[in-house]
C-alpha cells in the first residue's frame, strides 16, 4: 500500500481493494472467473494482458442489444449533469480541449480561432446524446452523429433543436457497418468511449475505417483492460463511488492500447502513441500524460 499512496489516484484504490470480492463474486457466477484470472496473471507479471484479436469470432454486427438497451433506458438523461452521465460532462473539457488541437495541427488551423473546424467534415460514432457533437460543431464542423439507439438520437435531437444558434449538425439512429455502404466519408471519425461497448470490435474499426476520407483522421477513446482500470473504472466508478450504473462497463470488454493499434492498422490507418487520461480528486478535473493504464486517447491517420 506505501506504493499507492504516492499516487494522487490512491485515494480511489485504498478502499476499492477492500472491495474487490463482491464484483469478483459476479464476474465468477457468469463464467468469466477463469478468464479474469488469466488475465490478473499476465498482468501481475509485469506483461500486457492476454490478446483476444486472434481468438474472437466475429459477430453478425456490431451492435451488442444489452449495452444498447442500458444506455436507452437512460437517454433522456444524456444532459442532466449531475445524472447517469456526469462522468463524460466532467470529462469533456480535457477530451474536446485535446481533439481540437490534434485536429488543428493535422489540417494546419488555428486553435484560437472561432470556428478552427470549418469547412471539415466530422462523424461521431455513438454519439449518445451529442456531448461532444455539439462542440465540434460549434468549432465549425458538419457533424453527423450515429448511435445505434433511436431514443439517444431522440434526445440529441431534441437538445439541438432547443440550441439557441443552429447547428450545422445531423443525427441518425445507424451502425457504423451500414454507414459505411454508403458513399458518404468524413475528414474527422470520432469513437470515443464506443469501442469497449460493441460487439465486434474488428467489424467496428475496419468499417469506421471505410469512412476516413483520404488525408483524414480517426481518433478513438476508450479504456485500457488492466488490473487498475478495473479497480477504478468499475469497482470504484459503479460500486464504491456510485458514478456509473454498475453493469456500465465490461472489463473483458476493454481494449488495450497494443490492441487498439493492430485493429487500427488492419482498418487501413497509421496509429500514433496513445494519451493517457486520468481524473485527479483534489481538483476535480482530469488532466493529460503518459499513463494509459485506464482512459487513453489514440489519433490515427489515413493511409493514402
Amino acid at each position: 500500500m506505501a506504493a499507492l499512496s504516492a499516487r494522487p489516484d490512491a485515494i480511489y484504490a485504498l478502499p476499492i481493494y477492500r472491495c474487490l470480492s463482491y464484483p469478483l463474486m459476479g464476474i465468477v457466477r457468469k463464467g468469466r472467473g477463469n478468464r479474469f484470472y488469466a488475465e490478473m496473471w499476465g498482468y501481475m507479471m509485469n506483461s500486457q494482458p492476454f490478446s483476444d484479436i486472434e481468438a474472437s469470432t466475429p459477430g453478425s454486427g456490431t451492435v451488442d442489444p444489452d449495452d444498447v438497451a442500458r444506455f436507452s433506458a437512460q437517454a433522456a438523461l444524456w444532459w442532466d449533469p449531475n445524472g447517469p452521465f456526469k462522468p463524460l460532462h466532467k470529462f469533456n473539457p480535457a477530451r474536446i480541449g485535446v481533439i481540437r488541437d490534434w485536429l488543428c495541427s493535422h489540417f494546419g488551423r488555428n486553435p484560437k480561432d472561432m470556428a478552427p473546424l470549418g469547412r471539415l467534415s466530422l462523424l461521431d460514432l455513438g454519439c449518445g446524446g451529442g456531448l461532444v457533437s455539439e462542440p465540434m460543431a460549434r468549432m465549425g464542423a458538419k457533424v453527423l452523429g450515429v448511435d445505434a439507439s433511436s431514443k439517444n438520437i431522440g434526445t440529441a435531437r431534441a437538445h439541438m433543436a432547443a440550441l439557441a444558434n443552429p447547428l450545422d449538425l445531423a443525427y441518425r439512429a445507424t451502425t457504423v457497418e451500414e454507414l459505411a455502404q454508403g458513399d458518404q466519408r468524413f475528414d474527422i471519425v470520432l469513437a470515443l468511449e464506443v469501442v469497449e461497448h460493441v460487439a465486434d470490435l474488428g467489424l467496428f474499426l475496419r468499417s469506421a475505417g471505410q469512412l476516413v476520407a483520404p488525408n483524414g483522421v480517426m481518433i478513438a477513446a476508450t479504456l485500457n483492460r488492466t488490473l487498475k482500470s478495473y479497480a477504478l473504472a468499475i469497482v470504484g466508478a459503479e460500486y464504491v463511488l456510485g458514478w456509473l450504473p454498475r453493469g456500465t462497463h465490461q472489463w473483458d470488454k476493454f481494449v488495450t492500447p497494443a490492441e487498439l493499434a493492430l485493429h487500427l492498422e488492419s482498418a487501413g490507418l497509421k496509429p500514433e502513441n496513445p494519451l493517457g487520461f486520468s481524473f485527479n480528486p483534489f481538483t476535480d478535473r482530469w488532466r493529460t500524460g503518459p499513463d494509459c493504464s485506464v482512459n487513453y486517447m489514440c489519433l490515427s491517420k489515413k493511409r493514402n
